[in-house]
This record gives structure tokens, C-alpha cells and sequence, in this order.
């Protein structure tokens, strides 16, 4: 498989990335692992995960996923053949929340514990920290990285404003910085990343791992009318965010395009943003194997002129 670089970090990934967020609250373990198994044997290696999943859940306090992750990673003993990246900054409850050194030199232990692993990969501030100035979080991941802990960071859901500013900050004095943005980004959400971000991160030479690959699962076809909303915890969501005229006329383009190539919907929203400048891979998720491997058929995909002219505009705001 075709391997794409992450930033300047030196990590090489895969063009899509699993999104870990199921993993012990959709996904019970034993459905994990095989999940996991899966996905390392299809030849792909960066699994997204964070502190806070599944703290939403009923009875969940967080950490349940990457419990579920550093079980698999020792019971398979393939920690050589992935990449974990993990975040920090989610309220966790209890005061655990933010950017501060003192408290990613905490949460940083706890990952490291409940993962299993000696180091992270790619270690992300899941939120920009407005109270924490920016040095102070830049020389907590600078010492991770100095002790061994982190081998690079990343940045999600930031402004272009503040991933400007805290790169030229590490720039200017010397300090790690951040080689990955995890954005909203796909082809119902296309605005906030396209308007500024994606120039930055162009300009910039900084990876771009999307998330909500498939809009709540919307993009995969199975949300077409009220009674399929039952069909998933995102449900609600979905029908908010895309039950308009403009998600039935990007269904309606996904159908098109994928009847014409052999394909599913899903597969091809993920191959559109696999072929969108900035775009290093986007994150999906998947709860079943039969799911997995829908979805890792996308990485193989080739969308031509045609198909990725109809996406983008059905797709225009």
C-alpha cells in the first residue's frame, strides 16, 4: 500500500486511518481486536484514538478505548506494525482537562498505562487551551519528546489563527511543533477546513488526518429517511446536520458515481477526500468486519475527473 508522509515528522501512514472512537463502547472487545486485526492485515498502521473515549457513554468515565487498544496491542503483539495516536485536553472530570504542563505530564502517564506501550506516536491536543499559553504546552510535549515518551505531536479542532500562531512559536524558539491537524472535513463539511486551514497546512507542510470522514455515517447511504435514524447512537445528529437539500444532493452524486465505478457511497466519499489537496488520510470508523472492509476498499479507489468534478459540486455550499 501506498504510504503518505505525516508532516515532517518521519511517520508514514497509510491513506486511511481507524477511528477508535467504537472501540469499547460500539464495539465490544472481542469485536475490536478482530477489527483491529483486520486492519493491520489489509496493510494499513495509524489507529486514532483519545483519553476521553467513550467518557459519553452511560457507566463510561473515559479511557475505554484506549484500554481496549493496549489489549489488543498485547495479546497480537503488533505494536511494530502500527501507529497509535492518542490525545489530551477533553474534560475528563475532576478538574482533568486542558493544556497545562502539569496536567499533560499526568495525562500523558495515564495513556501510556491503559495503551500499554513505552510510547505514543503521534500525541494531539484535542482542543485548543485559550488559558494555557502556547509555550508552556509546547515545552510539556518538547520534554515528552526529549524523555522518549512521544515521538510527534499534532493539533485538532484549531483555528488557522492559532495553528499560524503556534507554529511560527516553535519555529522562532525552538520547539517541536505540530505536525498533524486533525479537522472536521468531508464532503458535507467542507467550509472550515477549506476557507483557511487547508492553505496553512499546504503552505506549511503540516498532515491532515480528517475526522468524521463519513459525516455520522450520512456518506455511507443508510441515513434516507426518519425511520433510519434508529440505526445508530449518531442518529440524532445526522438528521440535524444533513436531512436537507443539500445532503440529498450529495447522496444523489455518491450514488451516481459509485453505481457508474462498481463502488459503494461510502467508499467513494472516502476516496474524494483521499484525493483532495492537503489531505493525508481521513478517519473512518467501523463496528463490524463487513464494515472494515467496505471501507478499506476506499484506499484503492481512483476517482476520475469526472466523478471528483460531481462530488465537488454537489458538495458546493
Amino acid at each position: 500500500m501506498q504510504l503518505r508522509p505525516l508532516g515532517r515528522s518521519g511517520l508514514q501512514i497509510a491513506p486511511l486511518v481507524f477511528g477508535g472512537n467504537v472501540f469499547g463502547w460500539t464495539a465490544d472487545e472481542a469485536t475490536s481486536f478482530s477489527l483491529l486485526d483486520a486492519f493491520v492485515d489489509g496493510g494499513f498502521n495509524l489507529i486514532d484514538t483519545a483519553d476521553v473515549y467513550s467518557r459519553w457513554a452511560t457507566g463510561h468515565s473515559g479511557g475505554e478505548s484506549e484500554t481496549v487498544i493496549g489489549k489488543w496491542l498485547r495479546k497480537s503483539g503488533k505494536r511494530d506494525k502500527v501507529l497509535i495516536a492518542t490525545k489530551v485536553g477533553k474534560d475528563m472530570g475532576g478538574g482533568k482537562v486542558g493544556l497545562s504542563r502539569a496536567y499533560i505530564r499526568q495525562a500523558v502517564e495515564d495513556s501510556l498505562r491503559r495503551l500499554q506501550v513505552d510510547r505514543i506516536d503521534l500525541y494531539q491536543s484535542h482542543d485548543d487551551d485559550r488559558d494555557t499559553p502556547l509555550e508552556e504546552t509546547l515545552t510539556a510535549f518538547a520534554e515528552l519528546i526529549a524523555e522518549g515518551k512521544v515521538r510527534a505531536i499534532g493539533a485538532s479542532n484549531y483555528s488557522a489563527e492559532r495553528l499560524v500562531e503556534a507554529l511560527a512559536l516553535s519555529e522562532r524558539i525552538g520547539l517541536p511543533r505540530y505536525e498533524s491537524l486533525q479537522p472536521l472535513y468531508n464532503l458535507c463539511d467542507r467550509a472550515a477546513f477549506e476557507a483557511e486551514l487547508r492553505a496553512v497546512c499546504v503552505q506549511q507542510e503540516v498532515g491532515v488526518i480528517n475526522f468524521f470522514g463519513l459525516a455520522r455515517g450520512f456518506l455511507t447511504g443508510k441515513y434516507r429517511s426518519e425511520a433510519d435514524l434508529a440505526k445508530s447512537p449518531r442518529g440524532a445528529g445526522v438528521k440535524s446536520a444533513y436531512f436537507n437539500p443539500r445532503g440529498w444532493r450529495i447522496l444523489a452524486a455518491l450514488d451516481a458515481v459509485a453505481e457508474r465505478l462498481h463502488a459503494t457511497p461510502a467508499q467513494v466519499a472516502l476516496a474524494w477526500q483521499m484525493a483532495q489537496p492537503g489531505i493525508t488520510a481521513p478517519i473512518a470508523s467501523a463496528t463490524s468486519l463487513a464494515q472494515w472492509a467496505e471501507l478499506a476498499r476506499a484506499a484503492t479507489l481512483q476517482l476520475d475527473a469526472a466523478a471528483l468534478h460531481s462530488l465537488s459540486e454537489a458538495s458546493n455550499e
